[in-house]
């Protein structure tokens, strides 16, 4: 399928995607709790049903009651098939840790973009821990086969790759009898999922601690079921608040002012950009105004890349992106993917070591772009083509619904010019 976007603006309201973090993180901590957990208002997409998959080839019952998954979990099984982790890296992330647990081969793989995705430092992490972990092509990335049980106390791991080795390191070391130290070698990037980890895992009553050089979790713990709901996911809601600074006012509903996601942060960024922002209870609204460029740092708000280089497009004078050079390990190396499909459409962006530069405004025209396959370059395209004159014409127009599967009718009830065809 292909999306084909005009130049139009969006007005009006819409609901939050529930997080796609916080869901995965869900799924694979109530699977590991010995009980029912009812999860109230789950993302329910390709990337999290590949977790839901997984889990119940680990032996976790999985049912859907209406707008809720009900987890029953706490018995861990060998997987009698190898797991598919389709095109999600948390799911092959978490459910690596998972994997250690047991006395089994477990093999976890995925579709082409996931077997390029980089696995090495928590392999290595995990026969540290007298785990055997191995690349079936022995090239650091999957498929990948994992044999516990997991019962080393240090693991090493760097922290500027991936934030899931980490949220893979914690949740599973919590279930060995020993304590685990984990040490990060290197600056840890996107640090408010690691703090979403042990968040939700202090909610199933299992308890970390931060040292000076990482974590430590005591052994011998366990998951206890809870029912919670799904906060909405500020990632997904920052496709249509960017929309609106540059097009018109939308409000977004759903949105815990609170939450540590790190792409709240995007409010903030639109504010000092020159969009008029208000929040008022859950409510954001997003509102056009004068936009000015600046510097920003991505580092803990890595999902906002793409559509904040989309923004800077529009804004006067420059603006640098920087400390992203671990989204060069997505689903695309989204560095270059954000300043190709930019500068095929005509803006002023140098791709940098860790982001990029943008200088502004520019015209954008509309022209036929390949994502690569990744959601947030469709999304952040889609937006840009709300700018840009002509037609801008999206392949794989459908690789959104892994983290937002109602983006396209969100933004089209917005009055959005977008359209599906073939």
């Amino acid at each position: 399928m292909k999306l084909q976007v005009r130049r139009s603006s969006v007005n009006g309201r819409v609901a939050a995607p529930p997080s796609k973090s916080y869901t995965h993180r869900a799924i694979v901590l109530a699977s590991l709790a010995n009980g029912d957990s009812r999860l109230s208002g789950p993302l329910m997409s390709g990337d999290t049903l590949a977790t839901v998959n997984g889990m119940q080839q680990f032996g976790a019952i999985i049912r859907t009651e209406g707008d809720d998954l009900v987890v029953r979990g706490g018995k861990l099984k060998a997987p009698s098939d190898p797991i598919d982790c389709a095109n999600s890296g948390t799911t092959l992330r978490l459910l690596s840790g998972i994997a250690s647990l047991l006395p089994y081969n477990v093999t976890l793989t995925g579709d082409g973009s996931l077997q390029q995705r980089p696995m090495k430092p928590l392999l290595n992490a995990f026969t540290e821990l007298g785990v055997r972990a191995v690349s079936v092509n022995n090239n650091g990335s999957p498929p990948i086969t994992i044999r516990g049980p997991n019962k080393g106390r240090w693991a090493h791991i760097k922290g500027d790759i991936s934030s899931q080795f980490i949220s893979s390191l914690l949740i599973s070391s919590a279930l060995k009898e020993l304590d685990t130290e984990i040490v990060i070698t290197t600056p840890l990037m996107s640090r408010p999922y690691v703090e979403i980890t042990r968040d939700m895992m202090a909610l199933h009553d299992v308890t970390t601690t931060e040292t000076k050089n990482g974590y430590r979790v005591l052994g011998g713990q366990r998951y206890r079921p809870k029912s919670y709901a799904i906060a909405g996911d500020y990632s997904s809601a920052s496709f249509p608040l960017v929309a609106a600074a540059l097009t018109g006012k939308v409000t977004v509903t759903g949105l815990d002012p609170q939450d540590r996601q790190g792409d709240r942060r995007v409010l903030e960024v639109l504010q000092r950009f020159g969009a008029r922002v208000g929040v008022s209870g859950t409510e954001v609204t997003v509102e056009k105004g004068e936009l000015r460029g600046g510097a920003v740092d991505v580092g803990d708000m890595p999902d906002a890349f793409p559509i904040l280089a989309v923004l800077a497009t529009q804004a006067s004078g420059v603006t640098e992106l920087t400390n992203a050079r671990h989204l060069r390990f997505k689903e695309s190396d989204r560095i270059a993917t954000t300043t190709s499909f930019l500068r095929s459409m005509g803006a002023d962006i140098e791709e940098r070591e860790d982001g990029c530069i943008v200088r502004g405004p520019t015209t954008l025209k509309g022209r036929s772009i390949d994502p690569s396959g990744d959601h947030r370059i469709l999304m952040a395209t889609a937006v840009a083509g709300l700018v840009a004159d002509g037609v801008t014409t999206i392949s794989d127009g459908d690789c959104y619904k892994v983290s937002y599967p109602r983006f396209a009718s969100d933004m089209k009830a917005l009055g959005a010019s977008v359209e599906g065809s073939g």
